[in-house]
């Protein structure tokens, strides 16, 4: 039974391989007709249409060229190659940190000055000016 099966179910999966190839491949790369006729040849000749798309109907590439790398790291073994810096080994990002650290410093540090000033204000028993921002 499986016998008799098999060869059926092969050549339609072939068949609707090369019907699907067929349609997907675009025009520059169908060799010998037009794609609407692989299409027909293919549809009405199962078999036949299907060999014949894959053995002239599509242009393969047997090999692919792969360019030449290019850029800073071109030329360099991967292992060699430059890496960019961690952030923590970046001189750059690490002097922004610090320059964000001394604002925030010198922020805390004047509304330290503030809060004794207004804490010796209360102690002297006199009312703390109004802030004009709050």
């Amino acid at each position: 039974m499986l016998l008799r099966v098999a060869p059926t179910v092969v050549l339609l999966a072939l068949w609707v391989w090369a019907f699907i190839d067929c349609l997907t491949t675009p025009e520059d790369e169908i060799r010998h007709l037009p794609k609407v006729v692989w299409v027909i040849i293919v549809l009405l000749f199962p078999l036949v249409g299907s060999i014949a798309w894959l053995v002239a109907g599509k242009r393969r590439a047997r090999r692919r060229q792969v360019p030449w790398p290019s850029g800073p790291t071109a030329g360099y073994p991967e292992y060699e190659r430059p890496r960019p810096l961690a952030p923590d080994d970046d001189p750059e990002f690490l002097a922004s940190l610090k320059r964000g650290n001394q604002q925030h410093e010198d922020m805390l540090k004047q509304w330290e000055a503030d809060l004794r000033r207004r804490e010796e204000d209360l102690r002297r028993g006199e009312r703390p000016e109004e802030d004009p921002k709050s």
